[in-house]
């Protein structure tokens, strides 16, 4: 018997549900993909929808995306992070974690939509960490009883290889255009990290990189990012 959905592990909504905690919980690490394309729509972006019969949240579109395992410290890339992803990563994290959380983003892509950014070696997924781009950061409100530390990146759907194949963590797993996902429930964190793709796409692509990068903390506030030099 196949085990049923993970309900503590999408940092797309499993977070916030449950009674307020005795004292604060630390933020697990955790990564999610932006996969994106060109579409007959517009631009449309891979999500799934969140099993209708859990208790919290239930129907609602997420990234794909979990926590960090300890797994996951042993990527073996085929290609290295692009600088600037990387240094935006080490903002919040050391060198080895954010490999970890990189890799994380592209494991979770698999094992929950059956699409593969690099190689698999048996059941072991090597890393294509080229494609990747970040978007921003985002911690989980203090008063909750799971927390999530959850690193947003994007890749373009050309970089996945696969037919999208649904492990059973999420329902519904395709492309949604933008101008859908408007009539789409999402969570209000969701909503934002949305808005931050928006705003990246609509950013020339040589500016990108120098933007003023943002990160979400609590509920709903929008902080300036501090660059490493």
């Amino acid at each position: 018997m196949s085990p049923g959905p993970r309900q503590d592990d999408n940092p797309g909504g499993a977070d916030a549900g449950g009674l307020a905690p005795r004292r604060a919980v630390r933020p697990r690490d955790a990564a999610s993909l932006i996969l994106w394309r060109q579409g007959a729509r517009g631009i449309e972006i891979l999500m799934g929808r969140r099993h209708h019969n859990l208790r919290f949240m239930p129907g609602v579109l997420v990234f794909p995306g979990g926590r960090v395992d300890p797994d996951d410290h042993r990527a073996r890339p085929l290609s290295p992070l692009p600088a600037e992803t990387r240094r935006l990563l080490e903002i919040s994290a050391t060198p080895p974690r954010a490999t970890a959380l990189a890799y994380c983003a592209l494991r979770e892509l698999h094992e929950e939509a059956g699409l593969v950014v690099g190689e698999m070696e048996g059941d072991r997924l090597r890393p294509d960490f080229a494609p990747l781009s970040y978007l921003t950061r985002a911690i989980t409100p203090a008063d909750r009883p799971m927390r999530f530390h959850a690193r947003f990146l994007i890749a373009e759907a050309h970089h996945a290889k696969g037919e999208i194949k649904g492990s059973g963590e999420l329902e519904e797993i395709r492309y949604f255009a933008l101008t859908e996902l408007h009539e789409q429930p999402v969570a209000k964190i969701t909503a934002m990290i949305l808005a931050e793709f928006e705003a990246w796409l609509a950013t020339p692509a040589e500016d990108r990189d120098r933007r003023q990068f943002t990160r979400i903390q609590g509920r709903d506030s929008r902080l300036p990012e501090r660059r490493r030099s």
